[in-house]
């Protein structure tokens, strides 16, 4: 099962871009940008008809033609009511960009959104509440959403604004190389999993060792965990401590994961070693559904447990191991989203799991020998 991503749309403007403006732009193309944007209809022309041509004339000016561009992006200030050009143009697209640097700004940008239409919106200050008064007043709006930034990194945080972020981000100050970052990072961040049912061959004591539970920067649901195993090639499910049990409190924010020479997602389709894990980095949440989303972690805790080791089979007959601490809170993940304590499993139960497919080098997948047992 796989879960149905939520794509972000990626702009990328090359106005500021200098004489590296054709190379990034080349650049996007080859990364599936959705818009490249502009303000001189000849930096336009030569796009291919994959990506969607934006122009942005530059001062209070229209010029006297649009060329090929499929979108013209206007300043209502400046320019006017896009109603009326549209009206002389009706193979063109138009939309409102504002610029928010106060309560007046933020209105207006706050009434557009409820529309249908297209608007581009740069905040000044170094706060997300405007985007998020923003983005509450477009809810459930048809129109669509660009926010600008000027780096990667805030395009990300862009995209987790109010948990879902704009429609798209459109990179201003791009630098070769950023929009390969971005694309990586944006479309990562929303691909699903698709998640197989494993069937349990046994469960065996396996005397005492280290295992890590990942305290994450979120609140997990019942149905969501992480990835884990002893073999990169096949990991299993296993849930957070959302579901309670008795002498214990629930710890929605924490993964009993495994032994720490485990593997786990960390998204980008790399793996890491539980033991590497810290404070600060990202592990990938996965729900029973396959949907995925990164989560911060906040701590790891490795302690000295009885150990337990799951073992079973993906439906191509491969085997799988996965070593826990051995007590009834540790949990996996069936189909449906059946939480399973690890020590009451028996041979024939059903478990959720992944396949990534390829060896690894240093959490990277690889396509050379390897044999893990």
């Amino acid at each position: 099962m796989t879960a149905s991503p939520r794509t972000a749309r990626l702009w990328l403007d090359v106005r500021s871009a200098g004489d590296t403006r054709r190379a990034i732009s080349e650049e996007a193309v080859h990364q599936r940008f959705d818009a490249i944007v502009a303000d001189d209809p000849a930096d336009l022309a030569a796009l291919p008809p994959t990506v969607t041509r934006v122009l942005a004339p530059a001062g209070g000016r229209l010029p006297t033609g649009f060329g090929t561009a499929d979108v013209v992006l206007l300043d209502p200030a400046a320019h006017g009511d896009p109603g009326r050009l549209a009206e002389d143009h009706p193979d063109v697209r138009f939309g409102r960009w504002y610029t928010v640097d106060g309560p007046d700004v933020l209105e207006q940008a706050c009434e557009a959104v409820r529309g249908d239409g297209l608007t581009v919106l740069t905040f000044v200050d170094p706060t997300n509440i405007p985007m998020e008064i923003v983005l509450a007043a477009a809810d459930r709006s048809p129109g669509v959403i660009i926010t600008t930034a000027g780096r990667v990194d805030d395009a990300i945080v862009h995209l987790s604004v109010l948990e879902h972020g704009p429609d798209g981000v459109m990179l201003t100050s791009p630098a070769p190389g950023d929009a390969t970052r971005l694309a990586g990072r944006a479309r990562t961040a929303s691909a699903g999993l698709e998640l197989v049912t494993m069937t349990v061959t046994g469960v065996r004591h396996v005397g005492t060792g280290e295992r890590a539970c990942v305290d994450t920067c979120a609140l997990l649901r019942p149905d969501e965990g992480i990835l884990v195993g002893s073999w990169a090639r096949a990991l299993l499910l296993c849930v957070s401590e959302t579901h309670p049990l008795p002498y214990m409190p629930t710890r929605p924010f924490r993964v009993n994961a495994g032994a720490i020479m485990s593997y786990t997602m960390a998204g980008g389709g790399r793996t890491r070693y539980l033991s590497e894990l810290g404070a600060g980095d990202t592990v990938l949440a996965v729900g029973a559904d396959g949907r995925t989303r990164p989560v911060t972690v906040g701590r790891v805790k490795i302690e000295t447990r009885p150990l337990l080791a799951i073992d079973a089979t993906a439906p191509g007959g491969e085997p799988v191991s996965l070593i826990v601490q051995d007590d009834w809170h540790v949990r996996v993940l069936g189909p449906g989203g059946t939480v399973l304590n690890s020590t009451e499993l028996r041979a024939g139960d059903e478990v959720l799991g992944h396949l990534p497919g390829r060896e690894r080098h240093v959490g990277y997948p690889i396509d050379e020998l390897c044999h893990e047992r």
